[in-house]
């Protein structure tokens, strides 16, 4: 299969990471209820990278379960600031250089912390965004705290 070598890809490729490309249509707000359906797979496996920026304008990165939502206000508490919320697309795309819908937290421009919701680690394989529209890359959750600085949270609603 050709695929796009990414920024995230090259990451993937330098820690000797197996995965599997995954090729599909991207259509614009299809979200992963979109690519779920596309690659036959449960929207559940499929984990969105958010980019998010607290109060003091900190940048952050989630990782969520595609079929779950992430309660802002809980993420503030967890990590004591007065607030949490998304980021516009280009404060996004600056901090990771990557377009939204096509963000990978491996390979981000910036090195941000990033936030599992807990329950990712209990499945045995993700579908993650290999740093493209279009374009996931399934892999085992373990290399999530492998390369990246991950703490798990639990702020799923």
């Amino acid at each position: 299969m050709n695929f796009p070598v990414t920024p995230a890809v090259r990451v993937l490729r330098e820690h000797k990471v197996e995965f599997v490309p995954h090729l599909y249509d991207y259509e614009e707000r299809g979200g992963t209820r979109h690519s779920a359906a596309a690659l036959g797979v449960d929207e559940h496996a499929v984990v969105k990278t958010l980019v998010l920026e607290t109060d003091a304008r900190k940048a952050l990165i989630m990782l969520m379960h595609g079929d779950r939502e992430v309660s802002t206000k809980q993420l503030a508490r967890t990590l004591k600031v007065k607030s949490v919320q998304p980021c516009e697309p280009a404060t996004a795309q600056k901090h990771t250089g990557y377009l939204v819908g096509g963000t990978s937290p491996f390979g981000t421009r910036a090195k941000l912390p990033v936030y599992v919701e807990r329950t990712i680690f209990e499945l045995p394989r993700i579908y993650i965004n290999g740093g493209k529209r279009g374009f996931l890359v399934e892999i085992e959750p373990r290399v999530l705290s492998e390369l990246l600085p991950v703490e798990e949270v639990e702020v799923a609603i």
